[in-house]
């Protein structure tokens, strides 16, 4: 009896176990304009059209977006005690530095300011991911490979989770770029929530991927 009951137990955990992994999680995304649904309306953009498909799906994860368009490392790194008191995330997604780069500010302050986004979500006990960032090439090789090598650099000695470039694979089209060729469109908007749910379950329940 006592086998069968253990044996009984262990299947329950087994089925349970990718559900357990989802449970209550709250994501704190903290992005710029690629993530804050720029030139679009918000249900247009990747963030909701995500949250939504977790919704129909019964996954209990909510996206707490606190994207703003033109947001910079430093910007978030004067928010971010506040959003964590306010919102007490889970985990927190830091997809910024894109406008570090387009202003040139310099690749040390880049990676101290990562940094401290990290080690401050850290503190508040939220797991965090942060994306690889990709700059245009005209700022020189140095500064663009510098800047680019960063992020795996900062994960690295943070025990951070890293995530590809999600723009990178509609960037190419154009006819999923709006017009200033640096913010996908709404038709790209549904091709970078999948490729987001993706990353999300391999940042989430990596043992079940």
């Amino acid at each position: 009896m006592n086998a069968l009951i253990l044996r009984s137990f262990l299947v329950i955990l087994l089925v349970t176990k990718p559900f357990l992994a989802w449970a209550d999680n709250q994501i704190l995304i903290l992005g710029d304009s690629l993530s804050a649904a720029y030139g679009l309306k918000q249900h247009q953009g990747w963030v909701q059209l995500l949250q939504d498909t977790y919704e129909n799906e019964n996954q209990p994860t909510t996206l707490i977006n606190a994207s703003i368009s033109g947001e910079t490392t430093g910007g978030a790194l004067r928010r971010l005690d506040g959003l964590l008191a306010a919102h007490q995330p889970t985990h927190v997604l830091i997809e910024l530095g894109g406008n570090d780069g387009l202003r040139g500010v310099p690749v040390t302050r880049l990676q101290d300011n990562l940094k401290a986004l990290i080690s401050k979500s850290q503190d508040a006990g939220a797991k965090v991911a942060m994306m690889k960032i990709r700059i245009p090439p005209n700022y020189g090789p140095r500064y663009t490979k510098m800047f680019e090598a960063s992020f795996a650099t900062i994960a690295s000695q943070t025990n951070t989770h890293l995530m590809p470039f999600f723009v990178e694979q509609v960037a190419t089209q154009p006819e999923l770029m709006q017009n200033d060729n640096i913010h996908p469109n709404a038709d790209a908007q549904p091709i970078l929530r999948d490729f987001m749910q993706k990353e999300m379950s391999n940042w989430l329940s990596p043992a079940t991927n």
